[in-house]
């Protein structure tokens, strides 16, 4: 089968080269990928992988062989999948455990997304609280976690406000996935918010915990900051409007079951109600181009790679 393999030795640091199928496990489906999702933790990722392996989290496509054991989907069926490695492949054999189903015909591509940038925004909006009439602050919100974090605050029935350095650029694009307020930096929003959902890390963060209120939480999920968070004196300290204020880490991976989160999120994404976070969409020739947009920060949203 066709991957892309790690290759140190060239400067996207993979290859397109021909290699073994998987043999799935007892508790494993072999999936026929349709498409796969870039990361950023991918490139990290295969950064500390040996020569001749296939990196890859996250991959969409259909079951071409059951699990042995009887668990999981049946053939045919489309699924969306996530593992440490093994995704930017032509086929893949996953555990049950960590995929999830979608309706018949659903776009394999937006599917690719769903395990990392959309769960992610799922779980991090869930781990701040209640979202219904509540003011939720999204830093980096035309990054892949971002844009679906602004659709779900929306759909939880939040007032969505978004944080972009391109507020010409991507204004009108996060307003219409549902942000109601659109700034250049936390600073500029005048009022308190209930949640901050924080892709960015290192100063943003810092600004953003200044716009929390009563009760507010601050979910760090995103480190693409190369400088550290560095709180100035008095930052915090209480007063009657600021009180009880909360940064939370953030991990997706926590023990909560994944394949019902990733099947409704799939769901959502095939009848309409989310839009994929796609910027860049391209074949396996054209990896390296992502790659690189991927490292020097180019590139808005998810890159999928379309593998039929």
């Amino acid at each position: 089968m066709r991957a892309l393999i790690v290759d140190h030795g060239r400067p996207s640091g993979v290859r397109l080269a021909d290699v073994p199928t998987p043999t799935p496990a007892a508790g494993e489906v072999l999936v026929r990928v349709g498409a796969f999702a870039l990361n950023n933790g991918d490139l990290a990722t295969a950064a500390g992988l040996a020569d001749g392996r296939v990196p890859g989290w996250e991959a969409a496509g259909h079951v071409v062989a059951a699990a042995a054991d009887g668990s999981g989907p049946a053939v045919g069926t489309p699924v969306t999948t996530f593992g440490p490695d093994g995704g930017w492949a032509e086929f893949r054999a996953v555990g049950v455990d960590m995929l999830g189903t979608a309706p018949e015909g659903a776009d394999l591509a937006s599917l690719s997304t769903v395990p990392v940038a959309a769960n992610s925004a799922l779980r991090a909006l869930r781990t701040g609280g209640a979202t219904l009439g509540r003011r939720i602050m999204v830093t980096g919100a035309t990054g892949g976690v971002g844009r679906y974090a602004v659709q779900l605050a929306r759909m939880g029935g939040a007032l969505p406000i978004a944080v972009t350095r391109s507020v010409e650029r991507y204004g009108d694009e996060l307003r219409g996935l549902g942000a109601g307020v659109v700034v250049a930096d936390p600073a500029d929003y005048d009022g308190t918010v209930h949640t901050v959902v924080d892709t960015v890390g290192g100063a943003l963060l810092v600004r953003a915990f200044d716009r929390l209120g009563n009760g507010g939480v601050l979910v760090a999920l995103g480190h693409l900051a190369v400088e550290e968070e560095a709180f100035p004196r008095g930052a915090l300290m209480a007063d009657p409007g600021r009180n009880n204020r909360t940064v939370v880490s953030f991990h997706q991976f926590d023990g909560t079951p994944l394949p019902p989160d990733f099947t409704w999120l799939g769901e959502q994404l095939a009848r309409g109600a989310l839009r994929p976070s796609i910027s860049w969409r391209g074949s396996w020739q054209q990896a390296d181009d992502a790659i690189e947009a991927l490292r020097t920060g180019a590139l808005h949203g998810k890159a999928v790679v379309v593998t039929g």
